[in-house]
């Protein structure tokens, strides 16, 4: 696959890009440590936690990609990325003060997720107006390789800066970083999209166009059911995992991190080798090295339940970030090569919003099915979630794809 080079103005975009994605990873990573140190939290204020910052993901999704397609995606992005800036300079403030709280760490978790969820849908449309399309693929693997780094580090960094200096000094980091995002952003020019008409439909009229044009597309249905199936199967695994691997594989609490951490690594390795991937192989075969990574994930660990060696489980994590991000960027490529401009921030609201509510229910299923039959049923309704995703991939079109259809 040819690529031409890319624009100066797209470097902007990405070191904007990492610069955003660190500053959310390592708040992320910090606000569950400042709960449980500094407020006494338990798994139930966590949990509380951590839905306050996903739910906007699913419930916001969509109208903002509306937005995305109403107006410029660098405004969408700039506007979004300012209010994840407010929002920890917020924790910044209530840490200063007699309000910290699970209540308002919640609440500016929520605010800040919304900043993310903005961010990402305007930017497909972004780098699809400032990137060749024969170089889309190359300029989403530089902002993939930028959101894997920053995944991968956060953790560690975030739980180096509480340890050694303070919960202060992460969030003032992560503030400094989404500052240097947004003076990034401001630097970009303002490409409007032309749309088909002017006159201003009702918002739920476009969500609809916008869901409708990928359930009727041969390409991006599969593409979408395929993604839904994974996310459900991958968020099961998660919520059995760990006490799977402590209680029954007998790891210590190092042996389980390091398995963990070997997801962002896969990912890492996945964004370097998309290039490569892409150039050796035609695109539909690259599209299935992630649902067949998947299986071949799922497979690793569910044979620890006849071999229970934790190095199986650490190529399992370390399938799972590798090949879902070759999908990633291949299925991202496809998607804005294929999607008329003016209506890209729906579509990928659309895969957002599918990919984003398949997690919750992964996670219950994972739950119920651990509970009821144990977490050896767990891993084997896994690998068949697994299974299932790449039979639906692999029997569709996109499986013949040899390279990006005409738009």
């Amino acid at each position: 696959m040819r690529t031409s080079p890319l624009p100066p103005a797209f470097s902007t975009l990405a070191w904007s890009n990492l610069a955003a994605q660190s500053a959310e990873q390592l708040s992320l990573a910090a606000a569950p440590l400042v709960a449980v140190l500094a407020l006494g939290a338990g798994p139930g204020d966590i949990g509380t936690l951590t839905a306050f910052q996903t739910l906007p993901f699913l419930l916001l999704s969509l109208p903002l990609g509306v937005l995305a397609d109403r107006l410029p995606r660098r405004r969408v992005m700039l506007w979004s990325e300012a209010l994840r800036c407010l929002a920890l300079l917020g924790l910044l403030l209530v840490l200063h003060s007699s309000a910290l709280s699970i209540g308002w760490m919640a609440v500016l978790g929520f605010a800040g997720a919304i900043g993310t969820v903005g961010f990402s849908v305007a930017a497909p449309g972004l780098v699809s107006l400032l990137a060749p399309r024969a170089s889309l693929a190359q300029a989403n693997a530089r902002l993939e390789l930028a959101r894997s780094a920053a995944f991968a580090a956060g953790p560690a960094v975030a739980g180096a800066l509480v340890s050694w200096a303070g919960a202060t000094a992460a969030f003032s980091v992560a503030v400094l970083l989404s500052a240097a995002a947004i003076v990034m952003l401001l630097r970009l020019p303002e490409l409007a999209v032309v749309r088909a008409s002017t006159s201003r439909r009702h918002p739920l009229r476009e969500i609809a166009e916008g869901a409708s044009f990928v359930w009727r597309d041969v390409l991006l249905r599969p593409v979408a059911i395929t993604g839904v199936i994974f996310n459900l199967s991958w968020f099961a695994l998660q919520s059995s995992y760990v006490p799977y691997a402590i209680r029954v594989l007998g790891m210590g609490t190092g042996a389980v991190g390091f398995t963990l951490a070997l997801y962002g690594a896969g990912m890492i390795a996945g964004a370097l080798a998309t290039a490569r991937v892409m150039a050796g192989l035609p695109l539909g075969r690259a599209i299935q090295i992630g649902p067949v990574a998947g299986v071949l994930a799922g497979a690793s660990l569910a044979a620890t339940l006849i071999i229970p060696h934790a190095a199986l489980a650490g190529l399992c994590f370390f399938l799972l970030g590798a090949g879902p991000m070759v999908w990633t960027i291949t299925t991202t490529t496809l998607r804005q090569s294929m999607t008329p401009d003016a209506m890209l921030g729906r579509v990928s609201a659309v895969f957002l919003t599918a990919n984003a509510g398949a997690r919750p229910l992964g996670a219950t299923l994972g739950g119920l099915v651990g509970s009821q039959w144990g977490t050896s049923a767990c891993l084997l309704v896994v690998l068949a979630g697994f299974v299932l995703q790449a039979v639906v991939i692999m029997s569709s079109r996109v499986a013949r794809l040899r390279e990006l259809p005409a738009r």
